[in-house]
Formats: structure tokens, sequence, C-alpha cells
């Protein structure tokens, strides 16, 4: 993760206290999201539908108008690279506890 927005947001002035939306503001949908990392990691996970709880958002785009006009700051890394980046990472931490357990 690229923490130079947090850092940016630490050395804001003490009148812009937040909140900020810091994530990425392309719309997609949880199916999306879900068929990509399914994708991406080889799994065999079935996706199951289920109703929405009556306070579901019906959109998922977080509007990160003050983190650019405040901050500088607007998200670098496409989702699909996010998610190969996450993956490796966990892919990592696994090995080592599995590593770990081991010893």
């Amino acid at each position: 993760m690229n923490y130079d927005v947090l850092i940016r947001f630490m050395n804001s002035p003490d009148d812009f206290t937040g909140p900020v939306n810091l994530g990425n503001p392309r719309e997609f949908t949880i199916l999306e999201l879900a068929e990509n990392i399914i994708r991406l990691t080889g799994s065999c996970s079935e996706i199951v539908f289920s109703s929405l709880p009556s306070d579901d958002p019906k959109q998922r785009q977080p509007d990160i108008r003050l983190a650019k006009e405040k901050l500088g700051w607007e998200p670098e890394i496409p989702l699909e690279e996010g998610l190969r980046r996450t993956i490796k990472y966990f892919d990592a931490l696994l090995a080592k506890n599995k590593t770990g357990l081991k010893n």
C-alpha cells in the first residue's frame, strides 16, 4: 500500500479533519469484484446470491474530491493490479505461516 496519502493527511492543516474517502472512484459491482478474485486466484469457489439487506448501498463509488483537493491524491493502481498485489501478499503470508508451523 502507498502510505503517502496517510502521511499527507496527518500533515494537513489542523482545520482539515476529514473524513476523507481513499477508495477507487471507478464503479464496479460486487459480482465483478468476486469474479476477478476467483479468476486471479484460480479458485474453484462458487458465487452464491442472497437477498440484499434493506440498508445495502445501491451504489459503491467513493467520492474522492476531498482527497484530490486537500491532499493532492488520487488512486494510481488499477483494480486488477491492486488485487494481484494483495493476492501475492497473502500468498507469501500463508506460505510463511505454513513454514512457521512446521518448525
